[in-house]
């Protein structure tokens, strides 16, 4: 990487703000302002009803003039819901699929992106409300299909999304006994996520691995991100020290 890269993880929550209007241009915004190369999305509407039917993944994509890559954890009829990963740089899907679930299905994505020439792998996932369900789809991401396939040795890992889960969480620990957690250089915590208008809790975070080296992270608190969803977005500066392994393009998983 010749530069910082700046990646970002936001639940969107439909599109819905906290002053109950429906406005994916409002969310776009609000990441258009943050300048993110890689962004995590999570509680995407495509093609429903309630949404107007339109695909917000695409609709925010394009208005960040970058692709995006959606994997509808829930899919009924035409009516999709769930989370993207979204960028302007060479991006190919290695794996999308749904994690062990009860009630509302919850699911995950892995992609590749090439940054300044080197590749990443760049996961985003959204988990269960359920501490239990979370610890089920945590030993899930860090199985065989995930996490602990043996592409992913010695590679550049990005995780990101909604965990659900306070640091002091079992999830949490489980996660972070395997990954480094995006946090600022003095090693204090981005602040808290949730609720946008009042934040509280600490749901959403970013676990690094290889030889990806978190420069700062924050949470961002600007009016309009404060309203246009029910999360707040949060956002990290990386760099990458030394030659990473593997090679861009690598073979199919």
């Amino acid at each position: 990487m010749t530069r910082p890269l700046r990646v970002l993880s936001y639940n969107v929550h439909g599109c819905v703000g906290g002053d109950r209007r429906l406005d994916p241009g409002r969310v776009a915004e609000v990441i258009a302002e943050a300048r993110p190369d890689i962004v995590a999305l999570q509680e995407l509407d495509v093609g429903r009803s309630r949404s107007g039917g339109i695909d917000q993944a695409h609709h925010i994509a394009a208005a960040l003039e970058m692709t995006s890559v959606f994997h509808p954890a829930m899919h009924v009829a035409e009516e999709k819901y769930g989370d993207a990963i979204l960028t302007a740089l060479p991006m190919r899907t290695v794996r999308t699929g749904g994690l062990p679930s009860v009630g509302e299905p919850r699911g995950a994505i892995w992609c590749e992106i090439e940054a300044g020439g080197r590749p990443l792998f760049v996961f985003n996932t959204h988990l269960g409300v359920l501490r239990r369900q979370r610890r089920q789809q945590v030993a899930t991401l860090l199985g065989e299909d995930w996490l602990g396939n043996a592409a992913c040795a010695g590679r550049d890992l990005i995780v990101m999304g909604d965990f659900n889960s306070i640091p002091s969480s079992p999830a949490f620990a489980r996660l972070a006994s395997r990954l480094d957690l995006a946090r600022r250089p003095d090693g204090r915590l981005a602040g808290p996520t949730f609720p946008a208008r009042l934040p509280l809790l600490r749901l959403d975070h970013i676990f690094l691995s290889g030889r990806l080296r978190c420069l700062d992270v924050e949470v961002l608190r600007t009016p309009l991100a404060r309203i246009a969803s029910d999360h707040l977005p949060l956002l990290a500066r990386l760099e990458s020290v030394g030659e990473a392994g593997g090679e861009a393009g690598g073979g199919d998983v």
